[in-house]
């Protein structure tokens, strides 16, 4: 790929893109934003076809979607940098005529709405199955399924219909972007569960890194011109709320009130290159105990990162 030509960046055009809004309006950002608003799982498959170049998306599922047992060939990207340094608080609803589901025990043995295959809302599923119990393994076992299917619904808006309609008992979505749908009653929150480590990471494609020896560095100069705009876009939002509020609140798709609650909970990275080898441990050791990952199988947390990338690598 020239590297005259904008990178390909997927995100998820919800109140955490501002920043990246901010870095394209007042900073020069000449990246191609590619909307994905089925999520991080979506962005997997894209970034592996060719379709984008970079991927700005949930941590859970990047992590899961190198880890996994099947991965082919290099696994397609690498995990170059975070974006969210503060959890992320998973909502979860059910149909707004539903009275059989009171609870989140109701939920055990029910059918989970998902958005695609490896996407947060799946990986969250065996997280909440984890902190509820449901899981029941042996050494020489996985763990049993904790729910009776997996609904592949790919959208926000699709997963809305299958709980009313019965396509699916319950799913998991972030709380903000949920909350304007109890408000006008089309669903119905249970409860909420937040992920343990930081919500958000980058990631960038295999064909853009290339290893040097034991150093390995970008092969293309756009990523670090990337982290330097995405710095500048976040460090903006820090400093300009109001302008944020009024972006949120008008071309996405929530109330002032809302995203000035949302502002409460969030914090950008203020250097979005590299990531903390630590925090990929803590989430393939949840992710392991889940049964999302199986141990000794698939790719290595040390193996997702890149060392002349700013990955953090303890002495």
């Amino acid at each position: 790929m020239a590297d005259s030509q904008p990178l390909r960046v997927g995100f998820v055009p919800e109140h955490f893109s501002t920043p990246i809004h901010f870095a394209e309006k007042h900073f020069g950002l000449s990246a191609k934003l590619v909307p994905f608003p089925s999520g991080t799982g979506h962005m997997i498959t894209a970034i592996r076809s060719g379709e984008i170049d970079v991927g700005i998306g949930l941590t859970e599922a990047w992590v899961a979607g190198l880890g996994k047992e099947d991965v082919t060939d290099d696994g397609g990207y690498r995990i170059v940098g975070t974006y969210v340094e503060t959890p992320l608080c998973w909502a979860i609803s059910t149909g707004a005529k539903r009275p059989e589901i009171t609870s989140i025990f109701s939920l055990k043995g029910s059918k989970i709405g998902i958005s695609r295959l490896g996407s947060g809302s799946q990986v969250m599923g065996y997280v909440l199955a984890d902190e509820q119990g449901w899981l029941s393994s042996s050494s020489s076992s996985p763990p049993s399924p904790p729910y009776s299917d997996f609904k592949i619904l790919h959208n926000f808006a699709n997963l809305r219909q299958a709980v009313n309609d019965g396509t699916a008992d319950f799913f998991m979505w972030e709380h903000f972007t949920s909350k304007r749908y109890y408000d006008s009653g089309e669903i119905r929150r249970v409860g909420e569960i937040y992920t343990p480590w930081p919500s958000w990471k980058i990631v960038a494609s295999t064909k853009l890194l290339r290893g040097d020896g034991d150093s390995k560095q970008p092969a293309d100069p756009r990523i670090m011109d990337l982290f330097a705009k995405l710095d500048q876009g976040a460090k903006y939002f820090d400093e300009h709320h109001d302008e944020a509020v009024q972006y949120i609140s008008t071309a996405l798709d929530y109330s002032e009130e809302d995203a000035r609650e949302w502002l409460k909970t969030v914090r950008f990275a203020g250097k979005t290159k590299g990531v903390d080898l630590k925090v990929v441990h803590s989430v393939m050791g949840i992710l392991r105990k889940a049964g999302v990952l199986v141990e000794g199988k698939g790719m290595q947390a040390e193996d997702m990162l890149v060392p002349g990338l700013g990955a953090q690598f303890p002495e």
